[in-house]
């Protein structure tokens, strides 16, 4: 244990410099604005420079975490960065649509003329304004299909590659601001720092979600070895590659793996190292649960595999307690199997429970009886009773076994339903939210 060093998150220093940001660009608006608005018209005005601003800065927040930088995705967590890059589209699309909205019916007012007219105008006549309002239809696009319902409609792919219109939205939009924003036109320091913060954005994109991975897959050269299947719809896919272990992978984290077959290469997709990562060797194991995890067991040995990572929060690095449990379902096995291979412990310190709709379903099920009882280590199962009853995880069998549950730690990987269950019941059985790691590959 005293070899065990928690991480810190940076979720909270990060938190503080964005709002410091936020505050600096509102500073900006106001040290350019020597006069006070008067008439209704002034203060739609107002109001659309700040939201222009604000959308400006957010939106640049939003492309950062797109990023992929491995400071934000290895120590927050690769689910919790999704988040926050969600979160703040939302916000900076809504910010767009009111400095749009406010700018226009202000000019409106001011000039004494109607909205259609004004608007005509401004797309027309002010420089840069064509470009603008072409970014803006691509964001408010990105923005419809990344609503819930009609995402969940669109394959993966078809939603990744429009969400990738984001980079030539804000890149048509861009010039405006400098063009036509007052803060900007006269004031040779927010114009410096404003290049400087999307320059600095841009090349955080450049270097990690392209060159990086263009130098990680010309140095390791990684091919399938083979392909076996361990239960029905389910195959470990094994990986060989050179001097693997400067990777720095760790157990419980994944890579975004792209296997350049027919039907798969123009396809990148989340799966976790299903093993310790050796030199020369990597395993991820996959339940086909879509066309691209469906096809994985007809790759053929040889074929070249494009990989970008790795990533993930879900570490020992995030464990601070003697005693593990680690709780896993269906196809969230896969990390969790190699935390309980590797994750430090003596006799009676780890537990793994195991979910499963059968017992013909338990993948890696001969491996991970083999590493329990190398490990004086506590394994378990839960499946469906014969006549398809499903055993409900809760607070009290939680409790039943591990009477000392609230002083483990818990890694918990698994089907939403099965992770928002499992996370309730532990909560309730005395488990601190800052003691449950889990992370979710849902897009």
């Amino acid at each position: 244990m005293r070899r065990i060093r928690p991480r810190r998150s940076p979720a909270i220093p990060l938190a503080a410099l964005a709002w410091f940001g936020a505050a600096a660009t509102l500073w900006l608006w106001w040290s350019n604005t020597p006069y006070v608005p008067r008439t209704v018209g002034d203060c739609l005005t107002a109001a659309g420079r700040i939201t222009g601003l604000l959308s400006g800065y957010v939106t640049a927040i939003v492309i950062a975490l797109m990023a992929r930088v491995p400071a934000l995705e290895r120590r927050v967590g690769t689910d919790r960065v999704t988040r926050w890059h969600a979160m703040s589209g939302r916000y900076a699309l809504s910010l767009v649509v009111a400095h749009v909205v406010l700018i226009l019916y202000g000019y409106a007012l001011q000039a004494d003329t109607g909205i259609v007219a004004q608007t005509v105008s401004v797309v027309t006549e002010y420089p840069e304004m064509v470009k603008a309002t072409a970014g803006t239809l691509i964001l408010l696009l990105v923005g419809l299909v990344s609503v819930g319902a009609l995402r969940r409609r669109l394959r993966y792919e078809t939603w990744y590659y429009l969400h990738l219109l984001t980079y030539a939205a804000v890149y048509l939009a861009f010039w405006h601001q400098l063009a036509t924003g007052s803060e900007f036109v006269t004031g040779t320091v927010a114009r410096t720092a404003w290049y400087a913060l999307y320059l600095l954005v841009g090349a955080l994109v450049l270097w990690y979600r392209v060159l990086t991975p263009v130098g990680l897959n010309l140095r390791h050269r990684m091919r399938v070895e083979s392909v076996v299947q361990e239960t029905p719809g389910v195959v470990s896919v094994l990986i060989r590659g050179r001097r693997l272990h400067r990777l720095g992978a760790e157990p419980g984290q994944f890579f975004r793996w792209r296997f350049l077959a027919e039907g798969l290469r123009w396809t990148s997709n989340p799966y976790s190292l299903s093993a310790p990562p050796r030199p020369d060797l990597l395993r991820v194991t996959v339940k086909a649960a879509g066309g691209h995890s469906a096809a994985l067991a007809r790759l053929r040995p040889g074929t070249r595999v494009w990989a970008e990572g790795p990533y993930g929060a879900m570490t020992a690095g995030r464990r601070s307690r003697g005693k593990v449990l680690l709780l896993a379902g269906g196809a969230g096995i896969t990390p969790l199997r190699a935390l309980f291979e590797t994750l430090p412990g003596g006799p009676g310190d780890l537990t793994l429970l195991y979910r499963a709709r059968t017992a013909e379903e338990l993948a890696l099920r001969d491996e991970l009886e083999a590493i329990a009882d190398a490990r004086g280590a506590q394994l378990l199962y839960a499946v469906n009773s014969p006549d398809g009853r499903r055993p409900a995880i809760t607070a009290k069998k939680l409790r039943r076994i591990l009477p000392d549950i609230a002083r483990h730690d818990v890694y918990l990987c698994g089907p939403p339903g099965l992770a928002e269950e499992s996370y309730a019941a532990l909560r309730e059985a005395g488990v601190p939210d800052r003691r449950i790691h889990h992370e979710s590959f849902e897009f």
